[in-house]
Parts: structure tokens; C-alpha cells; sequence
């Protein structure tokens, strides 16, 4: 066998702040010092070594000189420690307010997964396939997001079955909080998937074919805001692939992409002060 030097493409700076959240975690469970094999750091390096893409837990735990379960737990710890700091809706509008910015981009992705049996009752009554998305032809996770107009995404809603609809999933987790936001001074532009998702949430005006040139500026200068925001979802899967396809349970997906979101937050220096 031949060994090999590789370089994690991350900063120090989140290495130490990742390991800082796990120290954090072992002094709250009352971990005693040295009864762990690997350092709060060096588990920093392998959580974030998964969340780069290398989704071969076992791999890694060799790697790291511990065993297969051990690996599991400490990403799985990583995974948690680092969702909890992502920022609840309220708190992410807040903020967004705070910051003066002018709208935000309501927007929704599906996140591959291993195949899950799960069955539900479609709106026809029919058995259906829970995870299984329509759509994209594929197991899939949906979650719901909302980005600032630069493409920085700001919150990730809890994972729903890839059965579920968009508008759906919102009404249930993002909508009311919107209106208020709305009537705050805070829209958000949406695509047309949320058509009638209600007054402050704009969406695109269907059949632009029989519009009148006025509806057609309204569609050309929505489309022109909300395209950068769009790039939120590709932003974190891009840079955190992990969430290109997910191989843990599909109840995992949402705190995943929340802790790919405080990564993201932290590299883009968008943390509040008290982190």
C-alpha cells in the first residue's frame, strides 16, 4: 500500500471553530479529558473532511486510526453540534430586517437519497411512495429555504418527503412568518411552484404570452432579482457536497443542510457576534 498526503481546502479558522462547538458539547456531557481517541480538533477535521464529499464514514474512521461505529458517532455528534447553531425562521428574519435588506428569496431544492419504504396516502387516496419525488424522478428529501438577494442563504426549513408539494411544505413552515415579515417591509419573491401563497409572497404572472406589456416588465424585473438569489441552494451544495446525495437516514437531511448552513455562515463571516 502506498500512503498519501491530502489538504482539507478549508481554513483553519473553521477547523477551530467546529472544534470549539465540539469541545463545547464533550465539557456539557461531562466527557472526561483523555477518554476520547480523537481531540475535539482532529474530529473537526474529519466531520468537515465529510461534509467536503468524502461520504465513506469507515474510510475516514481508518484514516483516523478508529473504528467503524466510533466514526459514525463523531460525525453524526458533528452534524448535531453544528445544527443547532443555525438560525431558527424568526431570528433569520430579524436579521435580515436588521441588515436593511430589501426582499428575500423564498426557494426550494430536493436532495438525492438512498431509497426509503415509506408509504403515504396521496391526495387521490392512493399508497404512495413517501420519499419518492415526482418531480425529479428520484428518492429525495425537499426542503425549503430562504436566501438574501446576493444568493447567501439565510434559513433551511426541517426535510419533508420528496412527495410533498412546494407550496404545501411552505404554508406549513415558512408562510405565516412571511406575511408578518411582509407587512413589515420585508416581501419575498418566489417562483411560480408558489403561486397563491398569498399577498407579500410575489410570484411570477402565468401565461406571459396573453399579458399585457406591463405584466411582462413585472415578470422580466422579478426574474432579474430573484436569479441571484436562486444560487443559495448551489452555494451549499457546491461547496458542502455532501448534500448531493444522502446516504444517512432522509430524517438527517434537514439538520445536514442546517449545519452545511452555519459552514457557510461562518466562511462568509455571516455568524451573529455571539457565536
Amino acid at each position: 500500500m502506498i500512503a498519501h498526503r491530502a489538504t482539507l481546502d478549508v481554513s483553519r479558522a473553521l477547523v477551530q471553530y467546529v472544534a470549539r462547538l465540539l469541545h463545547e458539547e464533550r465539557r456539557l456531557r461531562g466527557t472526561p479529558k483523555g477518554s476520547r481517541v480523537l481531540s475535539p480538533f482532529w474530529q473537526a477535521v474529519m466531520v468537515l473532511r465529510w461534509f467536503r464529499g468524502e461520504h465513506d464514514v469507515p474510510k475516514l474512521g481508518r484514516d483516523h486510526r478508529i473504528s467503524r461505529a466510533t466514526a459514525y458517532r463523531y460525525v453524526h455528534e458533528g452534524i448535531e453540534v453544528l445544527a443547532t447553531q443555525a438560525p431558527d425562521l424568526p431570528e433569520a428574519l430579524e436579521r435580515a430586517q436588521a441588515k436593511g435588506l430589501a426582499y428575500v428569496i423564498l426557494d426550494d431544492t430536493l436532495i438525492p437519497i438512498d431509497r426509503c419504504a415509506e408509504q403515504t396516502l396521496s391526495f387521490k387516496g392512493e399508497l404512495i411512495d413517501a420519499w419518492y419525488s415526482g418531480k425529479a424522478h428520484q428518492h429525495a428529501g425537499s426542503l425549503q429555504a430562504l436566501s438574501a438577494p446576493s444568493g447567501l442563504p439565510l434559513w433551511i426549513a426541517e426535510v419533508e418527503p420528496g412527495s410533498i408539494h412546494d407550496l404545501t411544505a411552505a404554508r406549513e413552515q415558512v408562510l405565516g412568518a412571511l406575511y408578518a415579515a411582509a407587512a413589515q417591509g420585508l416581501p419575498t419573491f418566489a417562483d411560480s411552484g408558489y403561486d397563491g401563497a398569498g399577498i407579500g409572497i410575489h410570484t411570477p404572472i402565468k401565461q406571459p404570452e396573453f399579458l399585457s406589456s406591463g405584466n411582462r416588465t413585472y415578470n422580466w424585473l422579478l426574474r432579474a432579482l430573484r436569479c441571484l438569489g436562486e444560487r443559495g441552494f448551489a452555494l451549499l451544495k457546491g461547496r458542502w457536497r455532501t448534500l448531493q446525495h444522502i446516504t444517512f437516514s432522509p430524517s438527517r437531511v434537514g439538520d445536514i443542510a442546517r449545519a452545511a448552513l452555519v459552514l457557510t455562515h461562518f466562511e462568509h463571516n455571516y455568524l451573529p457576534a455571539i457565536h
